[in-house]
């Protein structure tokens, strides 16, 4: 059964663009252009997903967000123009799952969602992630392969995690950027690879089998 994504977004244009893209990669949407249509769907309806939108006519996304959280758990994006550090922090706090800033690359939007769907099914399951001999335990802050741990510094930690929560599919860079260094990071554009070296030398060297894989152009992907 395909995944079902509400759009709550009233710029045409971007629902086109949302709705064509979404159903490349199998979903299957919904769309309302105001707050009391997306608040209505989002309620009486099942969804796997919720892209949210922050300027709405009707009801704004805040709002509209709140009045989905008190009665369910819907994962939910926000997608605004608004990109300002309190707007996002009243997102957040409202209980939106992520927050993507227009402009975005389509690529990103889904990478995004496979993290946030990554989140739930750990907090479902536990906290542990896996790939190989490979383990991660988000908990308590450890890494091993084939039994031995592995030191890793914070952003190493976090630049691992996302492999692992996206294991199998290609992570281009900028995603990995936006994902483990934020959006307001302005530092060098190779910090990805830098840090890829970085994980690569621990959990892959002295190993058989290599876990952490370049696609020359695009980024990298961690295959089981």
């Amino acid at each position: 059964m395909k995944e079902r994504v509400l759009i709550i977004e009233d710029e045409m244009a971007m629902v086109r663009l949302l709705e064509l893209e979404l159903s490349y990669e199998g979903y299957e949407t919904t769309i309302a252009s105001d707050g009391p249509d997306g608040v209505d769907k989002a309620l009486s309806e099942s969804f796997d997903f919720i892209l949210l939108d922050l300027n709405l006519p009707g009801i704004n996304g805040i709002e509209v967000c709140k009045r989905i959280r008190s009665a369910k758990q819907t994962p939910i994006i926000m997608i605004t123009a608004r990109d300002t550090v309190s707007d996002r922090v009243r997102g957040l706090d409202t209980g939106a799952d992520d927050y993507v800033p227009k402009p975005f690359a389509i690529e990103e939007l889904l990478a995004r969602m496979r993290s946030v769907q990554r989140r739930l099914q750990t907090k479902e399951t536990g906290d542990m992630l896996s790939a190989k001999d490979l383990t991660l335990s988000v908990a308590s802050h450890r890494v091993s392969r084939a039994g031995q741990d592995i030191e890793l510094s914070q952003r190493e930690f976090e630049l691992l995690h996302c492999l692992l929560q996206h294991k199998n599919r290609l992570m281009h860079r900028e995603a990995l950027l936006n994902l483990v260094w934020g959006y307001s990071y302005e530092g060098e554009t190779n910090v990805v690879d830098v840090y890829i070296r970085y994980v690569r030398m621990k959990v892959d060297e002295g190993f058989g089998e290599k876990l952490i894989h370049t696609v020359r152009g695009s980024g990298y992907i961690l295959r089981d």
